[in-house]
């Protein structure tokens, strides 16, 4: 799945993503970790992993998308 970035604290490797259809979502320091990046900067296109729904929903992977 494909997000943009909307916030990241890079103290604790936190922050949002935008979905496509402007439905935000968090993620924590451990689906921050898990895709392998130093930092993130506001607007970057980003591949997601997302697992659960509705409230539940959560991101667990985050990564820069590559062509």
């Amino acid at each position: 799945m494909q997000a943009t970035s909307y916030t990241y604290d890079p103290e604790t490797r936190t922050g949002s993503v935008l979905l496509d259809d402007g439905t935000p979502l968090t993620f924590d320091a451990a689906a921050f970790d898990a895709g392998g990046l130093r930092l993130l900067r506001p607007g970057q296109r980003l591949r997601i992993e997302v697992e659960g729904d509705g409230e539940e929903r959560r991101v667990t992977f985050v990564t820069l998308q590559t062509l």
